[in-house]
């Protein structure tokens, strides 16, 4: 179905406008579900289908919408795809609570011969990033370029703590304002922004309480889902053929500079970009200077 023109629809207008975001027309995405196996996955397409397909990949606790801004900039030039990933969003989450690489790069697989996609375009960020990196490096053929959105083999344990603690916090509240103005407390951004983009990553229980839509195991400080070490990583980066773009958020306490600077100069084919007013949520943080360092890469591929 498409998602209609509503109250939804002109906050992400009013954001584009308000954060500089370039877009031609008021474009609508089309929301649709898919099988892979016995689990049911959501995604968003933007976009003329005849156009060059881009896949939008999120982050941790994120979903398909978590890319909003970025798919209505690109949407009149690309097909846009934005994946709800296993237990995020509008996907099912996984009754073995597998939430490894291997998990993920096989959801990618099945959605991407699904939708009969050839020659795309990667775009991921954070855990998406390393699906989409992870992917490339064994999908050539079917892989034209990659962007990978402040990840890496290596990550600063502070701010991987930080997250962590921020997930692990009380997640039910007894009204959506409450939810908006604890998530506002922690990225600093206005509160009909935060309004926007949240009314997409939260639902309400049956009791009328409101909490994340992410599986509720990922929350849990406990949490462990098999891993890749980071030797296995750096190989799997330095398997890629493909064009390839590294975006770091120049305030990022995720990506550290050192392993930023490694993958650029060690992939065959790389190239890196810092965008400036950007932590680790760099297409949030600043998604004008995002799409500045996208856009050049997209037109030479």
């Amino acid at each position: 179905m498409f998602i209609g023109s509503n109250c939804q629809e002109s906050t992400l207008f009013r954001a584009a406008y308000e954060l500089n975001v370039p877009f031609p027309k008021n474009i609508y995405p089309k929301s649709s579900f898919t099988y892979c196996g016995n689990r049911r996955f959501h995604y968003l397409e933007w976009g003329d289908q005849q156009n060059q397909p881009i896949v939008l990949l999120h982050g941790l606790g994120q979903q398909s919408h978590s890319w909003d801004l970025i798919s209505l900039s690109l949407s009149d030039q690309y097909r846009v795809i934005a994946i709800d990933a296993r237990g995020h969003g509008d996907t099912d989450w996984p009754e073995d609570s597998d939430y490894s690489p291997q998990s993920h790069v096989r959801d990618l697989v099945c959605l991407v011969n699904h939708l009969r996609l050839t020659d795309l375009i990667i775009i991921g960020h954070s855990m998406g990033g390393k699906t989409a990196y992870i992917y490339a490096s064994e999908h050539p053929n079917s892989t034209k370029g990659l962007t990978i959105v402040d990840t890496g083999p290596e990550s600063d344990t502070e701010g991987v703590r930080r997250i962590r603690h921020f997930i692990s916090q009380p997640d039910e509240f007894s009204s959506f304002e409450e939810f908006a103005k604890h998530v506002q407390s922690y990225t600093g951004r206005p509160l009909h922004m935060v309004k926007g983009s949240l009314r997409h990553s939260v639902r309400q229980t049956q009791t009328g309480t409101w909490t994340w839509k992410y599986d509720k195991v990922i929350r849990n400080p406990n949490f462990y889902s098999e891993d890749w070490s980071s030797c296995r990583l750096w190989k799997a980066l330095l398997q890629i053929t493909c064009p390839t773009l590294v975006i770091r958020g120049e305030n990022s306490d995720i990506f550290p500079n050192t392993t930023y600077q490694k993958m650029i100069s060690s992939m065959p084919g790389a190239t890196g970009k810092l965008v400036k007013n950007a932590g680790h949520l760099v297409q949030g943080d600043n998604p004008s200077g995002f799409l500045e360092a996208l856009r050049p890469f997209l037109d030479s591929l």
